[in-house]
């Protein structure tokens, strides 16, 4: 459908007022020094290795837990962890092959009690990982420490995982960049200028630099499948209300626990089921993960845009040739005939997604404001005075946080009817689209990693990812294969309600036809 005049002039107005202000910006911030390193290439192959491989190879003792990784020359590089376990995760590993001697029922038992056995798991710091840091990159929160750990985390733990620590966030995660001035900005192992997306960057960026196996991410707009996007790596959005939510910060308000998923982050596609099994707990039944998928029973859909959003930059013109050759293999390879669709409604995505993050719970309590999370333990922040002060390098907070409470503070009192309408809608058409056995191709995002600051002045093109969390569907990020750039370039697979297991089997799928992740050092 394409734009109106009066459209056209708003997104010819909105892209002068965003360059006028990058300029302003460039002016301002302060010049670092220019970044020539790149990470050393993958040289040990146990960090090419499927941490459902390195279990079972740690299970038969041909490897003593954990393998040796490059975590110190990663973190330095990309700026990625945020604190580590090094010395405790060493002590665990130590009792692994006492596990082992003392399970007398072979390996299947093991296997079965202990799937994850000795493989290395990395945390974002949202999640409570006891003994860590849970500040989400707030100056304020500096020295709080979890107490417990989150039940995903737990139940990792329980699988067998040993933990390494808790990786960077932007300012209480509700950033596309995992900068803050706690711990600074993380780097994009495809290129140090790059972002590697957030708010779970800090564990894109480290597990696509095999300094991790496994990680766990949470997700109320993107903040799982850009970071998978943007650095090479598969990622699951499960279907809310599956995996537990409880002790991450900033906890669920208003409607958020409806739109935010907890999900596994992880190089290989083969390692998502079974980590999606086990953070699932006693929910794992409801997504019937052990029923096989049959993708040539499959009914596909592409979406290539979202029909011309003013709000959103035009999809890059290798990302739409990218997804048009994934559509071209499963036609060749399954025999299946994806069908191309447009959804109108996808051209209010942010509007949508804004609209609905500002809804009241069910007691018609409203969501925690965001001036009084960036002020905790104390008064709310007032947003002008923080950008005064950040024009004069004196702000605790990033612009990023400061914009949003910005925007917080235009927000109309009542929802716009129109945009309630234009979800409805929307969402029935999806739900006939999909039904239980359809699979959707989405671009992720418009562009391959933006470099560092950009998403500033592009803020709502995160509205790719966040449309989904609002109709509440399950998403696999799946990598394909890199840019002219060297960049990594990747498609989301949709699929209804509760059916998580089809793009599942799908990202096994897209990996063996396009390769899946690949060594940010060996370009």
């Amino acid at each position: 459908m394409a734009l109106s005049r009066l459209e056209k002039a708003q997104t010819w107005l909105w892209k002068a007022v965003m360059g006028l202000l990058y300029g302003l910006f460039r002016l301002l911030s302060p010049r670092s020094p220019a970044v020539s390193r790149r990470l050393p290439a993958v040289s040990n192959p146990l960090l090419a290795v499927s941490a459902m491989q390195l279990a079972q190879k740690i299970r038969r003792r041909e490897v003593c837990p954990p393998p040796r990784f490059n975590v110190f020359m990663v973190t330095y590089l990309l700026c990625s962890h945020t604190a580590h376990v090094f010395a405790a995760a060493l002590q665990e590993a130590a009792q692994v092959d006492k596990l082992i001697e003392e399970e007398t029922g072979g390996e299947e038992v093991l296997e079965d009690r202990l799937p994850l056995l000795g493989v290395p798991l990395s945390v974002k710091e949202s999640f409570a990982l006891q003994g860590m840091p849970n500040s989400t990159g707030v100056i304020s929160r500096r020295g709080v420490l979890a107490t417990v750990d989150a039940p995903p985390v737990a139940l990792l733990k329980r699988a067998g995982a040993i933990p390494l620590g808790v990786t960077n966030t932007s300012e209480l995660c509700m950033w596309s960049e995992s900068h803050n001035h706690l711990y600074g900005i993380t780097n994009n192992p495809y290129d140090l200028e790059r972002i590697p997306g957030g708010s779970s960057g800090g564990e894109g960026s480290i597990l696509a630099a095999a300094g991790s196996v496994i990680g766990i991410g949470s997700d109320i707009g993107g903040s799982i499948r850009m970071p998978c996007f943007f650095n090479g790596i598969f990622g699951h959005k499960t279907t809310p209300g599956v995996v537990s939510n409880e002790n991450q910060y900033p906890p669920s308000s208003g409607r958020h626990e409806d739109y935010l998923s907890a999900g596994p982050m992880c190089r290989y596609a083969e390692d998502l089921l079974p980590m999606l099994s086990i953070m699932a707990g006693p929910n794992a039944h409801m997504l019937s993960l052990s029923t096989k998928v049959d993708l040539k029973k499959l009914r596909f859909f592409s979406i290539p845009h979202d029909g011309g959003s003013r709000f959103t930059s035009p999809v890059n013109k290798q990302l739409l040739q990218i997804q048009r050759k994934v559509v071209e293999r499963l036609e060749a390879d399954l025999g299946v005939k994806v069908q191309e669709v447009h959804l109108p409604g996808l051209r209010y995505s942010f509007q949508i997604w804004d609209t609905y993050m500002t809804l009241p719970d069910k007691e018609g309590k409203p969501p925690q404001a965001f001036v009084e999370l960036m002020g905790e333990p104390g008064r709310p922040v007032w947003p002008l005075w923080e950008l005064l002060k950040w024009m004069m390098g004196r702000s605790e907070h990033t612009m990023a946080a400061i914009g949003l409470a910005l925007v917080e503070m235009s927000h109309a009192s009542k929802p716009v009817p129109f945009f309630i309408q234009q979800n409805e809608k929307l969402r029935k058409e999806v739900e006939e689209l999909l039904g239980t056995d359809g699979v959707l191709l989405y671009p992720t995002h418009p562009n391959m990693a933006p470099k560092h600051h950009h998403p500033l002045f592009r803020p709502f093109d995160f509205a790719y990812t966040g449309i989904l969390n609002i109709l509440g569907l399950p998403v696999t990020q799946c990598p394909l294969g890199l840019s002219e750039e060297g960049l990594p370039m990747g498609v989301q697979v949709v699929a209804g309600k509760l059916q998580d297991r089809l793009p599942l089997a799908v990202a096994v799928y897209l990996e063996k036809a396009f390769g899946g992740w690949r060594d940010p050092g060996a370009k």
